[in-house]
């Protein structure tokens, strides 16, 4: 854990560096009076997977999936945004996916702290489908965790450095695991995520294509035991952008040390959405995500979104046997409501297929690509 420490005290001692270059900016950002917006959504879907047998004869299930309400406040430098969902009890309930104050220097750096996107790979997204990419069944995409996050822009550079004290944490007991009801995928039973340091760089070709690199190391303390062990990862990435298309590319690895004497395997558990799996421990995790988009007047329809999303797994051991997905959809955009129509394919992916627990961990020898057809509709006000 000595480089976990070392990377802590490079945030500690380069961040007010960075702080004193924003304040001396003559661009600040003020709003003298306070603002406040109230938004959300309501979405429901339509699923028909290709392993449930019953489900196939009655032609998939449509139902509820999902209403949101957002919070948006703001007053001179400060500002707040904060998303709260409610699911079905079986998908985890109710809980927050993100929320945090920001301080804004100027117009270029801010500092959040709360529970705010963790600074990893391409981001808001490294997809562009309902289903996301393979890193968000492990954590490593659209992830939140409880922390305090810097973000300067300078010139054709972006720099993001963060410290996350922990995961979204439920429950404050001595000797408490992680509550399953939450948004991102954490590590969970008898581990848990603690003292995350993270940087992340990403340089701008022009007004609209970037690549990158991002780093995390952080701490996973044991339950039982009360070790500390570590986790650590790393990635490269792109955002590209021509006329109409777009690609996102990414390579990365992660790696957890348990420090478990009793449980030596070589997976963790992970837990999202109100229930939990096996992850492998080590892996390599490539991703490919192209997107076009066709503007259209088709009444109140304005836009098709076609896109392809594909991530690989390459898990690291003997054994195993590597996960694969891949996403071929349309998003379609009228007004304030936007339709995800998805094809989705999987082979050793929990949620799609008919192995749960060890999908993503062993996975099976004899695994083969099963697929759900997915539709997604959501109003957004």
């Amino acid at each position: 854990m000595r480089s976990l420490h070392w990377l802590l005290l490079c945030l500690l001692l380069l961040l007010p560096s960075l702080v004193i270059v924003a304040q001396d900016s003559t661009e600040t950002r003020k709003t003298d009076k306070p603002t406040f917006h109230i938004g959300g959504a309501l979405r429901f879907n339509y699923n028909l997977s290709s392993w449930k047998k019953e489900q196939m004869k009655r032609g998939g299930d449509f139902g509820f999936d999902m209403f949101r309400v957002n919070a948006d406040a703001s007053w001179k430098k400060l500002s707040l945004h904060a998303e709260y969902r409610f699911y079905s009890k079986d998908f985890g309930g109710s809980f927050l996916k993100e929320g945090y104050v920001r301080y804004h220097f100027n117009d270029s750096t801010h500092i959040d702290i709360g529970l705010t996107q963790v600074p990893f790979g391409n981001v808001t997204y490294n997809s562009h489908s309902w289903f996301f990419n393979l890193p968000y069944y492990v954590g490593k995409e659209d992830d939140y965790d409880m922390g305090i996050k810097f973000e300067r822009r300078a010139n054709r550079w972006l720099y993001q450095l963060a410290f996350f004290k922990n995961a979204e944490e439920l429950n404050f007991g001595d000797k408490s695991a992680i509550d399953p009801g939450r948004y991102s995928y954490d590590v969970a039973g008898r581990n848990k995520e603690v003292n995350q340091g993270n940087a992340r760089v990403e340089y701008f070709l022009d007004k609209n294509n970037s690549i990158g690199a991002s780093v995390m190391l952080g701490g996973l303390y044991n339950i039982p035991s009360g070790n500390m062990g570590s986790h650590w990862a790393a990635a490269v990435h792109s955002n590209l952008n021509k006329d109409r298309w777009n690609l996102k590319l990414q390579s990365m690895y992660y790696r957890y040390n348990v420090a478990d004497s009793a449980h030596l395997e070589n997976h963790v558990e992970m837990a999202a959405y109100g229930s939990s799996y096996q992850v492998v421990t080590e892996a390599f995790m490539h991703t490919a995500s192209l997107s076009y988009t066709q503007p259209v007047h088709w009444g109140p329809v304005s836009a098709l979104t076609f896109y392809n999303d594909y991530s690989y797994m390459q898990k690291q051991g003997k054994g195993l046997h590597n996960s694969q997905m891949n996403v071929l959809g349309c998003m379609i955009t009228a007004g304030h409501i936007f339709t995800y129509i998805d094809w989705a394919a999987g082979k050793n992916h929990p949620w799609l297929g008919p192995v749960w627990d060890e999908a993503l961990a062993t996975g099976t020898p004899d695994a083969r690509w099963h697929s759900r057809l997915n539709l997604n509709i959501g109003y957004y006000f």
